[in-house]
């Protein structure tokens, strides 16, 4: 575990990190405690091997991650300047082949996240003692390997990871599921569907064995919807596995660790965009406005810009939140937002528009506290920061296979950026149905909302699903406009795809 808090730094080291810190927080960051370490390249590697923690359970995927980063630095192909893991103290680890320059630049980028982490409400749920939860999950695996093997338990957190995805991030904050009064409260009342009649002509327009074919099918589908497994579609796989699955003691305690900590790094992937923007601000003024000596401006210029450098046809999220954290600032200064500026329309009138507000780094510091970066995308990715930025969204040449620029429209570019970060990239997973024909078979639903299932992909989850759930398992999903429901019996088998129709067998539910 890490030692005391800062003994690790050079004297030189430690002078700049307190000074760099009381700026930080005349700026107004704050943050919990951070523990710097300076570690060599092979620490470096092996700590981010494992996720920037010191332990992790022991699995193979932790070797291979850390021959990955030592051949990268090996090759010339990139190297790691800095972690900092996100704990209450945070823990921040330095590059000890890092020039003087490099460290204070990475230590003014440090309290950036870590004034993010504290104060960003995706992140307000999190563990803060992490470091230690993971050196128990640590000990919690390795006494199952002891008891049951470790051949056995490997292949199981195999099964567990190809499936950590299946979480729903939001239900941290929001209680889903509710009792069977509760549910009875509001089920809707019957309200029969009528034609439009005069009062003598209504029994016959409306007649009352219609009136009473509707009831009875009303009933029925409240009845079905009241005994309904689960009581509603819910996104969270993991936890309905661990409730309804026939797992073994150890196993779901092993399933409970991998959804622990799916659930512990999902803010870091709903945020990307926006912690890294926010640390590469508050790195670039304090570094550019304090602390930055005159002969060390073309080293860290050039270090600034291997940064936000944003590649042809790529995405960098440092550049893309930089940015719009700038804009940001810079038009709520000036009072260019709101429905007044967004109603001036003469030529260069919004550019010109000046009130001299200063609410800029006000309004920075409240949306670094509310947004994830889909509502950060959504919301402050405008018209005029897309020309600026020269955004643009590109296709592949079909004829030549070449990356082609396809449109410069604004409202194409967002969305395209967001169907990349909406669910983290993930395609949206509801369990719908865990007694599916009443036969125990467990369907699942696929929500369109931009993202296509990649049906490769879709192949071995749905067989370590199989295996986790011990009896068939469904897939409903949008392909081509098309709705289509695989199959899959047996683990080791074929899927099957049906294409959905009416005779279709429907699930508990209306599927979403």
């Amino acid at each position: 575990m890490p030692g005391a808090p800062n003994t690790d730094l050079s004297p030189e080291l430690l002078a700049h990190m307190q000074a760099i810190k009381k700026k930080a927080i005349e700026y107004g960051l704050d943050f919990f405690e951070v523990v710097y370490e300076v570690l060599d390249f092979a620490t470096m590697n092996q700590i981010a091997a494992f996720g920037g923690f010191p332990t992790r359970y022991p699995h193979w995927k932790w070797g291979m991650e850390y021959d990955r980063l030592s051949k990268r630095d090996a090759y010339g192909l990139g190297r790691i300047y800095e972690m900092v893991i996100n704990n209450d103290p945070c823990y921040a680890y330095l590059q000890e082949s890092n020039s003087v320059t490099d460290q204070k630049l990475v230590m003014a980028h440090v309290y950036g996240h870590a004034d993010f982490f504290k104060n960003n409400l995706w992140f307000g749920r999190t563990n803060r003692k992490m470091m230690d939860e993971m050196a128990n999950h640590a000990t919690r695996v390795r006494r199952h390997i002891e008891r049951e093997g470790g051949e056995a338990v490997e292949r199981f957190i195999d099964l567990c990871l190809s499936v950590e995805h299946l979480i729903d991030p939001h239900s941290m904050f929001v209680s889903r599921e509710a009792g069977r009064s509760e549910r009875a409260r509001h089920e809707p009342g019957f309200e029969p569907r009528r034609f439009p009649a005069k009062d003598y002509m209504d029994p016959f327009i409306n007649p009352r064995a219609e009136m009473e074919r509707q009831r009875a099918e009303h009933e029925k589908k409240q009845k079905a919807a009241r005994s309904a497994f689960p009581a509603q579609p819910t996104r969270d796989v993991l936890h309905f596995f661990l409730r309804h699955a026939p797992l073994e003691e150890w196993q779901q305690d092993v399933l409970s660790i991998i959804r622990d900590e799916a659930y512990y790094f999902a803010p870091q992937a709903m945020t990307k965009i926006m912690n890294e923007g926010w640390a590469t601000y508050w790195h670039s003024k304090l570094m550019t406005q304090h602390f930055l000596e005159a002969r060390e401006i073309v080293h860290y210029a050039d270090q600034h810009s291997g940064v936000v450098h944003m590649p042809a046809g790529g995405f960098n999220p440092y550049k893309i939140g930089v940015e719009l954290f700038k804009d940001i600032e810079r038009r709520w200064d000036r009072g260019q937002h709101g429905a007044a500026w967004e109603r001036l329309d003469s030529i260069g009138a919004r550019e010109r528009f000046n009130d001299h507000s200063m609410k800029g780094r006000e309004k920075i510091f409240e949306v670094r506290r509310i947004y994830n970066d889909v509502n950060f995308i959504d919301e402050f990715v405008t018209p005029e920061f897309v020309d600026r930025m020269r955004m643009y969204q590109y296709a592949r040449d079909p004829q030549t296979g070449e990356l082609r620029v396809v449109s410069r429209d604004c409202t194409r570019i967002k969305q395209a950026l967001l169907y990349q970060i909406t669910n983290m990239g993930q395609p949206f997973i509801y369990v719908v149905d865990g007694n599916y024909m009443n036969r125990g078979e467990l369907y699942l639903a696929h929500q369109f909302s931009g993202l296509e299932v990649d049906a490769a992909k879709a192949h071995s989850v749905l067989e370590n699903l199989r295996v986790l759930w011990g009896r068939p398992v469904h897939l409903q999903m949008r392909l081509n406009e098309d709705m289509w429901l695989l199959h899959l019996d047996d683990p080791a088998g074929e899927i099957r795809k049906e294409k959905i129709t009416d005779e279709t067998p429907a699930p508990a539910h209306v599927v979403i």
